[in-house]
C-alpha cells in the first residue's frame, strides 16, 4: 500500500482466530465485537484488513450458519458506518475436504479513502473497489484472491488439516502500473501456531525441581512428566501430559508481558532474512480460557505462546517505520487484554502511511500484498 496517499492514511491489520466465538454467541461474540469496534474507534484507520481462522468454529457443521450473522453485524454496525466499501471472503464450503480451510478475510475501506484498487489475479490488473460484496463457499473461482490449502503431507500426523492461506493485493494510489511478479511490500498475518522451545521453557521454570517420569505399563511409553520442588513437601510445580501444561504459577507468562519467554520464541528465526516483525510487547496470545468470566486466564492445555503474529517484508517494514511516522501511530498489540476473546487474543498492527510513502524508486510498484 503506497503511492500518492492521503496524508496520514491509517492502516489496521488484524489476525483473529475466531473459532470460539461461534460456540458462545451471547457472551464471547458480543465481547469480541465490542473490543474490535473500540480498537477501530481508537486508531481510526482508513483501511482495515481482518484475517480470520477457524471461521464457523470447531464444530463448523453446526455453527457455520452463524457466520453470516457475524459478518452482517460487522458490515451494518454503527461503529463501522463510515466504512462505505467492503470485501468479505469466507471459506465456508466444509463439504469439500480437499479445499476447505475455514479461513476468512474481511476488508473495510473508509469513505474518505478516495482511490483504492484491488488486484484481479485472473485479469492481472487492478480494479477500483466500490460498494460492499461478500463471497463465500467456493473461493477457488474468485479472481480477486489466491487461496491455497497446504498439502496433507505437510501434516503427516493429522488425519486432515484445514491449514492454508488467502492472498489479496491492494493499491492505494492515483496511478497504477502492473508487472505481475515485481517485488512489492507485503504483510503476512495469521495464526502461525508458533510454539516456544518447550525444553528451554521447562528448564527455566523448573531449574531446581526434580522430574518424575510416569510410563504406560503395556508399552513403556512416557505418559506424563511431573516436576516437584526439592523441598516444601515436594509440591508439584509442573505437570506435563498430552495436551496438558499445568504450571503452578501462570502469572509468569503475563509478568512484563511475558518478556522472559521471548528468548524461547525461535520458530521465525529461519525466515529472518525475508520476514520481519516489530517488537512484541504483549503476553502470549494463546491458549486463553474460553470461559467468558476469565479474561486473563490461560488454559492448561499447552504452554502459552505467541501464535498470532503480523509479519512483513523488508520493504513493508520500511513503510511502517518511516522516520516521519510518529511513534503514537505505530502500535503492535493484542485486542481485549482484560476480557475473554476466546482461546486466542486477536493481534493487530496499526500504522500510518504518509504522503509519498513508498517512492524511493520511480519503478517501484505502488501496492502491497496482504496474506
Amino acid at each position: 500500500m503506497a503511492g500518492k496517499l492521503t496524508a496520514g492514511s491509517g492502516i489496521l491489520l488484524v489476525t483473529a482466530n475466531v473459532g470460539s466465538l461461534f460456540e458462545d454467541l451471547d457472551n464471547l461474540q458480543k465481547t469480541w465485537l465490542r473490543e474490535f469496534y473500540q480498537t477501530v474507534q481508537s486508531h481510526k484507520p482508513h483501511f482495515i484488513a481482518v484475517h480470520c481462522q477457524e471461521v464457523g468454529g470447531k464444530n463448523y457443521e453446526a455453527s457455520m450458519a452463524h457466520v453470516d450473522c457475524f459478518v452482517k453485524e460487522l458490515l451494518s454496525s454503527d461503529a463501522m458506518k463510515e466504512y462505505s466499501r467492503a470485501r468479505v471472503y469466507l471459506d465456508e464450503n466444509y463439504k469439500s475436504q480437499e479445499h476447505f480451510t475455514a479461513l476468512g478475510s474481511c476488508y473495510f475501506l473508509h469513505e474518505s479513502l478516495k482511490n483504492i484498487h484491488q488486484f484481479d489475479f485472473k485479469a492481472k490488473k487492478f480494479k477500483k473497489v466500490v460498494g460492499k460484496e461478500i463471497y463465500s463457499d467456493t473461493l477457488e473461482s474468485t479472481p480477486m484472491l489466491e487461496k491455497e490449502k497446504f498439502p496433507q503431507d505437510y501434516f503427516p500426523e493429522c488425519k486432515w488439516s484445514r491449514k492454508g492461506f488467502i492472498r489479496t493485493r491492494w493499491a492505494l494510489a492515483d496511478w497504477i502500473t502492473d508487472q505481475r511478479f515485481e517485488k512489492v511490500p507485503y504483510f503476512v498475518f495469521g495464526d502461525f501456531n508458533f510454539r516456544l522451545d518447550t525444553r528451554q521453557v521447562i528448564e527455566s521454570l523448573c531449574s531446581t525441581a526434580t522430574m518424575q517420569t510416569v510410563r504406560v505399563g503395556d508399552t513403556n511409553e512416557v505418559e506424563k512428566l511431573i516436576f516437584r520442588e526439592s523441598e516444601n513437601d515436594r509440591k508439584v510445580v509442573l505437570q506435563l501430559e498430552k495436551k496438558l501444561f499445568n504450571y503452578i504459577n501462570q502469572d509468569v507468562f503475563r509478568e512484563n508481558n511475558g518478556a522472559l519467554f521471548l528468548q524461547f520464541d525461535s520458530e521465525l528465526s529461519c525466515f529472518k532474512e525475508r520476514l520481519h516483525e516489530l517488537e512484541i510487547s504483549f503476553p502470549p496470545s494463546y491458549p486463553y480460557s474460553e470461559d467468558s468470566s476469565q479474561g486473563k486466564q490461560y488454559m492448561d492445555t499447552r504452554c502459552p505462546a505467541w501464535c498470532d503474529r503480523v509479519l512483513m517484508s523488508a520493504t513493508a517494514k520500511d513503510l511502517v517505520l518511516k522516520p516521519e511516522n510518529e511513534e503514537k501511530y505505530l502500535v503492535y498489540d493484542n485486542i481485549g487484554p482484560n476480557v475473554c476473546m476466546g482461546d486466542h487474543k486477536p493481534v493487530y498492527l496499526s500504522f500510518r502511511l504518509t504522503a509519498g510513502a513508498g517512492k524511493p524508486n520511480a519503478n517501484k510498484h505502488k501496492c502491497c500484498n496482504v496474506q
